[in-house]
Parts: structure tokens; sequence; C-alpha cells
């Protein structure tokens, strides 16, 4: 294998969160930590790794990354000043300066964060998402087209910000002031869904030509305080110490019958390909009652922290860290033509 230069791309604007709780930063801050593993992975194969911080001084930026000269990108953006939106900037002045990157293009990063218009795309396809509204206030006029119990997330976060237990409503009252809560807290309409009961599945694909499904991973909500929605909240998530994140325990290999399982992979490579990801992805499912997978979001570039759900599940199928990291800078060079990185 031959040594590469690699530069490791991360939002380098330290301003201070306009929007959102204290407790968000967390998730924010996190992407600290995956690159420290990413490069020290990296340089543990033998690679030249080098940090290029990205901000708004685009000539700066430019002038950070030529002097770089890497081979490839290794891109951890996911905002910009604390603004999820940027991160398509940073993809496409990778692919206006022809340099390879890994993860997703500018459109499949688009539609991560714009999680109805992702659920319209693949409802048109044939796969199966939660019927949903979109919300701009708490003062609506309530035609009863989704039934209750209904699902309240902000509609251009990731990572579970702004999910807690009491994004799970059961009427009209506690919607109206979940609706208010995410407006207000978070600067954005509120993304509104049937809450789907059964299992919640996290499907993790990697690869390009072909992609492939890696072990499917479950979240086991068996030991959830009683009463709580069985939901992945930004505490269960995140907070390390709180009853919520000892309750939502991942299961890999999830436990499924093969005609589930089949049905499942074929939906995760179905989204994968329509929502436009690239080298790596999620796809977060919940399994109905009845057992169909209803797909909840799309996640290119997810979390590549040792212990995310991604790697685990690469771990599974018999990656270790390291192998997984140079297999996305592999799957990212290999789709590079004449230079340039693919755009979409």
């Amino acid at each position: 294998m031959a040594a590469l230069r690699i530069a490791l791309a991360y939002d380098a604007s330290v301003v201070p969160a306009q929007n959102g709780e204290a407790h968000d930063e967390i998730a924010r801050g996190a992407v600290v930590d995956v690159a420290q593993a990413i490069g020290a992975a990296l340089a543990g194969l033998g690679h030249d790794v080098v940090k290029v911080g990205i901000d708004f001084d685009l000539g700066a930026t430019v002038a950070r990354l030529r002097a770089a000269a890497p081979d490839v990108v290794f891109n951890l953006c996911e905002s910009l000043s604390d603004i999820s939106a940027h991160e398509i900037g940073v993809a496409a002045v990778f692919d206006i300066l022809g340099i390879p990157y890994t993860g997703s293009g500018p459109v499949a990063l688009s539609l991560a964060l714009h999680k109805a218009r992702t659920k319209e795309i693949l409802a048109y396809h044939g796969v199966r998402t939660a019927k949903h509204l979109v919300l701009e206030s708490a003062d609506f006029a309530w035609e009863d087209t989704i039934d209750f119990p209904i699902i309240v997330k902000p509609a251009h976060e990731d990572a579970s910000v702004g999910i807690s237990a009491d994004s799970v409503v059961a009427d009209l009252d506690a919607l109206r002031a979940r609706v208010e809560y995410v407006v207000k807290t978070y600067a954005q309409p509120a993304l509104v869904e049937t809450y789907i009961a059964g299992r919640e599945l996290n499907v993790a694909v990697v690869g390009n030509d072909p992609p492939e499904v890696l072990p499917i991973s479950e979240i086991d909500f068996s030991s959830l305080p009683k009463g709580q929605p069985k939901i992945v909240s930004y505490k269960a998530k995140w907070l390390e110490d709180s009853p919520e994140y000892k309750g939502t325990a991942p299961i890999c290999p999830a436990k499924l019958e093969f005609e589930v399982e089949a049905r499942v992979r074929a939906t995760a490579l179905k989204a994968y390909k329509l929502v436009g990801c690239r080298d790596y992805a999620r796809v977060d499912m919940r399994l109905s009652r009845g057992k169909v997978p209803y797909v909840l979001e799309v996640n290119p570039n997810p979390d590549l922290s040792p212990d995310a759900g991604l790697p685990r599940a690469a771990r599974v199928r018999g990656w270790e860290y390291p192998e997984l990291v140079q297999r996305i800078v592999d799957f990212a060079r290999a789709r590079t033509v004449r230079g340039r990185s693919e755009i979409k």
C-alpha cells in the first residue's frame, strides 16, 4: 500500500452556538475526537497526515488546502460556525478545486439536512417512510392527516439534536407545545411525523461499485426507564451518565428472520442510492410490528468515532478501525476521474 498525503478537514470556525440547548455542544464538539482517532489510524498505516482548518475566509482556506497538497481529503466538516447547512459549501469547494475527498457530495449532504424532501424522494420511489408534515409555528390548522402518537423533530438537524422524551406526543395540545419549542429553540421548522412502534435498526452501507450493507445493528430499548418512549434521544446518543444512554444498548448483528433481513438490506441500499450517498452512510429505520421497514433518516458522512455504530458494524464484518478508515480513503480515490471528484 502506497503512502498518501491525507488532509483531515475540520471546522476551524470558533463561534458560540446561536440556537439550541447548551448540551448540544457535546455533539458538535465530538468531531475533534473523531479527527484524532482517524488521524492516528491513518498515521499508523504509514500515511502523511495533516490537519486543515476550514472557515469562512475562502481565500485563506483555499491557500491552506493548496499548501497541504493532499492526495485526498478526509472530510470531517459537519458545519461551519455551528451552521450545518454550510457543510454543503465545504464539499463544493473541494469539487471546484478538483481535490478528491471522502464521503458524500453537496447534493446528498443537502438532502440529509432537508429531511422532509428526502422523505418525499424516498416515498416517490416506493421506499416506505412515516407520514409527515413540516410546521413553521405552533399556530397551525390541524387537519388530522397524521395519527397520534406523533414524534416532533427539528427539520434541519442531525445527531438527535432537539429530540427528547417530550418529542413523542399523544394529543394536539402537546403537539403544539413541542412545535413551539422546536421553532423557538432551534430557529427552524418542526418535522412532525407518525411515531412507528417497533424495532429500531441502524444499517451501515459502505462503498460505491457496488455498495455493501454491513451487519445490521438494533437498538435494545428493554432497559429504558418505565414510561420513556422507545427512541434514540439526544441523551441516549450523547450523555453517557443518563438513564437514556444506558438504556439504549446497540446489538450487532441484529437477530432478524432471513426474509426480513433481506428486505431491510434492500431498503437500505435503495435509500443510499436514491439520496446519492458515497463511500459510507447510515440508514436509520423502524421495523414495524408487521415487519415492514420504514426509513427514518439517511445519514451521509455519519459518526466515525471508534465506538460509533458504523465502525461497530465494520468490526462485526471483520474490519478493524484502521482498515475501515483505509477503505473509506480507497473508495474516495477509486471514484476520482481525471483529478476531479464526482459531483453528486
